[in-house]
């Protein structure tokens, strides 16, 4: 927006949550972001996470939800992957901060703060979180702030940062003060902060989330620290009339005051900011009113009603080691659901808990057995997500047969990918001891082994991350086909073993296909079942490139199959009956068109998980 040839000054937007974790902060930053970018700012997002781990990925999936990886490598927070759907972005790793990072050396031009005091920058003085900390959480904020991420030259207008947890908690502290000064350090008409508080409604209208905009600029802990300062309590109703009548006379205006009631599809939130004039209290406080146009949400709107009236399902079950938590698979409900959307299905997830098929579950608990085993059987596809650690292969294994054999489409995805290799080799090959070296190390038959480069002793960081290529081998394939008939595509990879390339010989021999591969030719990254009508499975996490209205080739491919509209879907580019009149295949970045779901407009089955 840079419309005076000067240097422009950066906009930032702070989100911060008070009473409990989890109200949806991060969907909140990625809406915001999609309002101020539907009035033609340009947007980035840095995500905040006040634990000491230097980044998600030694973190389990039950502590944290999903690792989600980024073009660089980064192992970051699984909002990054809302921020970068929602606003069709490619962030660095660099915009995910967290105290480790802060403490710890990290990126190309920040030195960190012991880095600092062991060459004695400080010249002496004692090293203090403030001002020390503090100085180098709002380096990094402004550096990172500056880097493009939509593609285009120049940084962004407008930064939208989401500071994870709960007001109040120790571990933040440093950076809310952080915060605090930083509004002051960029100035008056630059800063605007949005609290998200929970307000409990006791009544059969359930609860409501009330997103306080602050067009101050201030941020001390008075202002900012949650419901219990602000003088929220239960008697306040689901109005927000009546919640800014008692409010104002201590910090807010109505106006600024937004309630976010639950809506059938997160897609419907930019839309109710919008309706409720947010994008006017955020470009008063950025000094923007006159810079940014209306809002255009058009797409959204259509893409959100669309989803809502979706009736005919399609069911997928999706057999895993982290179902209990679907959080732990965000990203791959997200690219089934922009897939099934694609489509015209409404998504019903089948979540199979992988170790409920073994036989040692049938005789230990049958009726977790039957149950999981009826999920299965009943699904219209099965896909096998990655994961690490031994519990739960066996019955991955026993998915990718019943799927081969009873001709039901499949997708593996990374350990999914080798398990179809494992149960290969086991039933054709009859190399009833093949596996992995991760589960057995002195298997005779190792079908997948541990990555020369990789290190068994430090595990944060030290596996295959990030954007990598893929060539394809057989263009006639299901996989290249899919991918628009392409020599190559660049998928984020999260690995340490893969298939053994002694093997692959034998392996093709008796009929499977390694349909892409690295730049070497050694390494495998697709691996399909010609034979079967949809059987491929991938070293690569296309999940993680999916975007709405722009579905992954590969999820795309298994729900049409799932649905019977594979073939016109791979011949000459036909969209079958009932599809979409546009669809944009997410291949090699750019995300254009979106579609639209239920309040995720997921669907799912057992253990009581809603996605």
């Amino acid at each position: 927006m840079n419309k005076g040839g000067g240097m422009k000054k950066m906009k930032y937007v702070l989100v911060t949550g008070g009473v409990v974790s989890g109200l949806g902060k991060g969907v909140t930053a990625s809406s915001i972001g999609v309002l101020l970018k539907a009035c033609g700012l340009r947007v980035t997002s840095i995500k905040i996470d006040p634990y000491l781990n230097t980044d998600a990925g030694t973190m389990s999936p039950f502590e944290h939800g999903e690792v989600y990886v980024l073009d660089d490598g980064g192992e970051v927070d699984l909002d990054l992957g809302n921020y970068e759907r929602f606003l069709d972005i490619k962030l660095t790793r660099d915009n995910n901060i967290t105290t480790g990072k802060i403490y710890q050396a990290s990126g190309l031009n920040f030195n960190a703060v012991i880095d600092k005091e062991r060459r004695g920058d400080y010249l002496g003085k004692t090293v203090q979180v403030v001002p020390h900390i503090t100085d180098a959480i709002q380096e990094w904020i402004e550096r990172v702030a500056l880097i493009p991420v939509d593609g285009q030259p120049g940084p962004a207008d407008v930064c939208v940062i989401e500071l994870g947890g709960t007001i109040g908690d120790i571990e933040s502290m440093p950076f809310t003060e952080a915060l605090g000064q930083f509004s002051y350090r960029v100035g008056a008409g630059n800063f605007c902060l949005i609290h998200v508080s929970l307000v409990p409604v006791i009544s059969a209208v359930g609860e409501q989330t009330v997103y306080l905009l602050f067009s101050e600029n201030k941020t001390n802990s008075a202002q900012c620290s949650g419901a219990e300062k602000l003088g929220f309590d239960t008697k306040y109703l689901s109005l927000s009339q009546h919640i800014a009548r008692l409010l104002r006379p201590r910090v807010f205006q109505a106006e600024n005051i937004i309630t976010l009631y639950d809506v059938p599809n997160i897609w419907h939130l930019p839309s109710l900011l919008r309706d409720q004039k947010a994008h006017e209290g955020i470009l008063g406080a950025l000094n923007l009113p006159g810079v940014a146009r209306e809002p255009n949400l058009k797409e959204w709107t259509s893409r959100a009603e669309f989803c809502d009236k979706l009736l005919e399902p399609v069911r997928i079950a999706v057999v895993g080691k982290y179902t209990g938590l679907s959080d732990s698979y965000l990203s791959l409900l997200k690219a089934l659901l922009h897939a099934s959307v694609s489509l015209r299905k409404k998504l019903v997830v089948d979540w199979v808990p992988a170790s409920d098929i073994e036989d040692e579950t049938a005789r230990e608990n049958p009726d977790a057995y039957k149950a999981a085993w009826k999920l299965l059987k009943g699904a219209d596809g099965v896909l096998v997500p990655g994961g690490f650690g031994d519990r739960g292969v066996e019955g991955k294994i026993l998915a990718a047969k019943y799927a081969r054999e009873n001709r039901i489409p499949f997708l593996g995805i990374c350990l999914g990918m080798q398990i179809a290799v494992i149960e290969f080799a086991r039933s054709i090959l009859g190399l009833q001891d093949a596996n992995s070296t991760e589960f057995d190390p002195d298997t005779k038959s190792p079908c997948v082994v541990f990555m020369p480069e990789g290190s068994k002793t430090h595990l944060g960081g030290t596996m295959r991350l990030g954007s990598r290529r893929t060539y394809f081998q057989v263009m006639d394939s299901k996989s290249a086909k899919l991918y628009g008939n392409r020599g190559f595509v660049d998928e984020r990879h999260r690995h340490r073993y893969e298939v053994n390339p002694d093997m692959v010989s034998s392996l093709e021999d008796a009929g499977l296909s390694f349909t892409g591969k690295d730049e070497t030719g050694q390494r495998m990254e697709i691996v399909e079942l010609p034979s079967h009508p949809y059987y491929i499975g991938t070293q690569f996490h296309p999940e993680f490139k999916s975007r709405p209205g722009k579905p992954s080739a590969l999820f795309l491919g298994l729900i049409a199959a799932a649905c019977g509209q594979l073939d016109p879907l791979l011949h000459a580019h036909k969209i079958p009956y009932g599809m979409a009149k546009k669809i944009s295949l997410y291949q090699n970045g750019n995300a254009t068109k979106f579609a639209k779901i239920p309040a995720d407009g997921i669907y799912s089955n057992c253990n009581g998980v809603h996605a």
